[in-house]
């Protein structure tokens, strides 16, 4: 319905304004996205990529076993992270 599209929309402008919020602070920390399944997590990513950056890499560490394998242990220290992944990407 139009409400839900509105609603839609709606949602989509306020989290890429929060992505862009982000972007600008001087202060910003790594930024992880979660939330439950079919929500439109990738393509705001994506998409926030596409506009706002020059180059983006995007790693999907949930298909990728290898990628699971080296950041055991990991999820918490986001300079191990960066590090394993210019190691292989």
């Amino acid at each position: 319905s139009n409400i839900c599209n509105l609603c839609r929309i709606s949602m989509e402008r306020y989290a890429m304004q929060f992505l862009k919020d982000w972007k600008k602070r001087g202060n910003r920390k790594p930024l992880i996205m979660r939330g439950a399944r079919q929500v439109g997590k990738t393509w705001l990513m994506k998409e926030f990529g596409r506009t706002e950056y020059e180059q983006v890499a995007y790693v999907n560490f949930e298909s990728s076993k290898l990628l699971q394998t080296l950041l055991e242990g990991l999820h918490r220290d986001f300079f191990g992270i960066h590090s394993k992944l210019g190691v292989y990407y």
